[in-house]
């Protein structure tokens, strides 16, 4: 069993305090960014990888994945240097975990690495948030 599969899927239970630092993230359509996750996760004391179990226990939908795979964020073009760097990531289909993404905007900027996976062939994998564990429907974008 993957890491996502064990940690996941557990009863979520918050106090009041935790539901209105949630609640108070939100965006104006009633849903949490994919960075906002991150920073609830620290303020109400639960592991990233949570997030979605978290947001599901009280109905909130997390959008605007700063990799592309859902939401309605604007990339920009494709970053050959980037590409090429996370090649030596890949596995055999180009399938990406989405924190060595992460790891890899450190260099540049998330919103570089994101441009160039959503305009690329990388798939991305095991969502840091427990949002999903492939991707699908990728179009390879030339």
């Amino acid at each position: 069993m993957s890491r996502n599969e064990l940690e996941s899927n557990k009863p979520i239970k918050l106090d009041n305090t935790q539901k209105d630092l949630i609640l108070t993230n939100l965006d104006s359509q009633g849903k949490l960014s994919c960075l906002k996750a991150f920073k609830v996760a620290r303020l109400i004391g639960v592991k990233p990888i949570e997030m979605s179990d978290v947001c599901k226990s009280i109905d909130v939908k997390i959008t605007n994945c700063e990799l592309g795979v859902f939401g309605k964020l604007k990339f920009h073009a494709f970053e050959e240097d980037i590409y090429n760097n996370l090649k030596r990531n890949f596995t055999y289909n180009k399938k990406v975990e989405c924190k060595i993404l992460w790891d890899e905007a450190r260099t540049s900027t998330l919103r570089k690495v994101g441009s160039t996976v959503k305009a690329s062939d990388i798939d991305v994998v095991h969502c840091q948030l427990g949002c999903f564990r492939e991707r699908k429907g990728h179009a390879y974008k030339s």
